[in-house]
């Protein structure tokens, strides 16, 4: 195989890199899809596909090894980031805070033994960080400790112990993560499909269910006031949709700017107990249904894609005052949210608007309801954002006890800029967007790019020292950094914060931002609820393994 390649470089130079890149792609594909155990290795293969190849001699030109591995790890970051930015700073946020701590602990407990293990040992500072990233199956903080070691005295030789360490540690990385989920589970005796039923009977009585209602304005003291200014009808959280008048046969729209008389009929939607005080400031609840009552109107799903509409709030773009049209609910993603006056629209949120075919048609226009658009990625605002992200990441941040200044680097700076893009959804003219399976593709041919080149840099000398004493020593000390702060943080989680065996388990796997973890996790009790923690830390955890590699390979450089 070395020797064929040497031939097409000689046809063709620029063939033979592309050639290994591929093959080395196509083996990890493989080496990925192979399941043991009902596990398999995934987009890691990747890594294990360049070791093998670049044990038997192939390789790149440094310099263009160099840009593919920086390049796929920009890519990467940078949709990660994307990705997490809507739902990023929501996270942080009431019980989500709780998790976070507990996964940040963690995330700092591992960095502590990985480096002061490594310092008793006198090891080199490219095997405690590549340690600390197999160990934590996360690879864009493999990502960040090389480049931090590029400005350090013989960073080469660092990045390539770093990729070899790396490598040895994480196999154990992904089954030490399920071997302290199974551990706790027989510590405390807990039985899953219990804990599904404790948790879905505690998810039942937080959640106030949403209904709907007719009511016949009886108070002549709100005659002739807009929706807005009737006490219970007017509050906040409470959407009236539909009215009919007295004097007429015909449902109509209805807004917050509807004035009301004795007699209308008006359909609210809001939480049991504000229908009930709706009750008890306008009138009597009758049984009609006033969405099957004849009249004109329609409801009928419509897509924002206007750029003029993104950032803005609903009571903002006037879309009720201009055309008569109640927005009822908006769907973002796969949350449900109330239609509230102040919430900001994004790109793609979907709002079900009632009113008149027309009108809605009218307002539809406004709003955009392109789906060819959609189904476009901005290619110039994530360009934007790139360039933005690697000034970012090349600021020097002077910080107490460092003796060089912080950068965060080609991992940090994209990944916090694609973190706060996603979030504000627009930057002047440029809206935000890229489609799920595009932001699926580019991540996964970024993490290939970088995975096959630092297999096969640190391929050459791999074998030697993986299956020497060496290599058993990393192993071991890879083992405690997986398993030790998750059974200890298992069990502070477990007896003393007092959660869900399937919420603790989500937060041990997105803590380590481990995809095959998360699926045991699910399959024990057949939910979906693991994944609910497991997206709650995953964003924070996700950022601060980056910057833990980084700030821990320059204080101790």
């Amino acid at each position: 195989m070395v020797e064929l390649l040497a031939r097409i470089k000689e046809v063709s130079p620029h063939a033979e890199p592309i050639l290994v890149i591929a093959l080395t792609a196509i083996l990890g594909l493989l080496l990925g899809s192979i399941k043991i155990g009902g596990m398999k290795l995934g987009v890691a293969g990747m890594l294990f596909s360049g070791l093998l190849l670049g044990h038997f001699g192939l390789t790149l030109d440094p310099h263009l090894m160099a840009f593919l591995k920086e390049f796929g790890l920009v890519l990467f970051v940078f949709t990660v980031g994307l990705q997490l930015g809507p739902g990023f700073f929501n996270s942080l946020k009431s019980d989500g805070l709780k998790l976070n701590v507990l996964a940040v602990l963690i995330v700092l407990f591992g960095a502590l033994i990985a480096f002061g293990t490594g310092r008793i040992m006198k090891w080199d500072l490219g095997v405690m960080a590549g340690i600390l990233s197999g160990a934590t199956t996360n690879t864009p903080s493999l990502g960040a400790a090389q480049q931090a070691m590029a400005n350090v005295s013989g960073g080469a030789q660092q990045a390539n112990l770093a990729s070899m360490a790396y490598a040895v540690a994480y196999p154990f990385g992904v089954l030490g993560i399920i071997l302290a989920m199974v551990i706790i589970r027989v510590v405390f005796r807990i039985q899953p499909k219990n804990e599904l039923a404790k948790l879905q009977q505690k998810l039942a009585e937080g959640v106030s269910e949403v209904q709907r209602a007719t009511f016949v304005i009886e108070n002549a003291k709100i005659a002739g006031a807009a929706i807005r200014d009737i006490p219970g009808l007017g509050d906040e959280g409470i959407v009236v949709s539909r009215l009919r008048r007295k004097s007429e046969s015909q449902t109509q729209g209805a807004s917050r700017d509807t004035v009301l008389q004795l007699g209308d009929m008006v359909l609210a939607v809001a939480s049991p107990e504000q229908l009930h005080r709706v009750e008890l400031s306008v009138g009597s609840r009758v049984e009609e249904d006033l969405r099957k009552a004849p009249g004109l109107l329609t409801a009928r799903r419509v897509v924002v894609t206007h750029k003029d509409m993104v950032g803005k709030t609903i009571s903002d773009t006037q879309i009720e005052q201009r055309f008569g049209v109640t927005v009822s609910r908006v769907s973002r993603q796969d949350m449900i949210l109330t239609a509230m006056p102040n919430l900001r629209l994004q790109f793609g949120d979907m709002l079900n608007l009632v009113g008149e075919e027309a009108a809605i048609e009218q307002a539809a226009q406004v709003l955009g309801n392109s789906l060819r658009q959609l189904n476009e990625t901005s290619f110039a605002s994530i360009f934007v954002g790139i360039t933005l992200g690697v000034f970012l990441g090349l600021y020097p941040w002077n910080l107490p006890g460092l003796p060089v200044p912080l950068r965060l680097g080609l991992a940090g700076g994209p990944l916090i800029v694609a973190i706060l893009m996603g979030r504000m959804g627009k930057i002047g003219p440029l809206v935000i967007h890229m489609p799920l399976n595009a932001n699926t593709a580019f991540r996964e041919l970024g993490i290939i790019f970088f995975l096959a080149c630092v297999g096969l840099g640190a391929g050459g000398k791999f074998v030697e020292t993986a299956f020497s004493t060496t290599g058993l020593h990393w192993m071991a000390l890879g083992a405690a950094v997986t398993t030790i702060p998750l059974l200890v943080v298992g069990f502070i989680g477990r007896k003393w914060v007092k959660l869900n065996y399937l919420t603790l388990v989500g937060v041990l796997a997105g803590s380590m931002t481990d995809p095959p973890a998360l699926a045991f996790a699910n399959k024990m009790a057949n939910s979906d609820y693991p994944s609910l923690a497991y997206a709650n830390v995953y964003p924070l955890t996700m950022l601060l393994r980056i910057l833990v590699a980084q700030m821990a390979v320059l204080w101790l450089c």
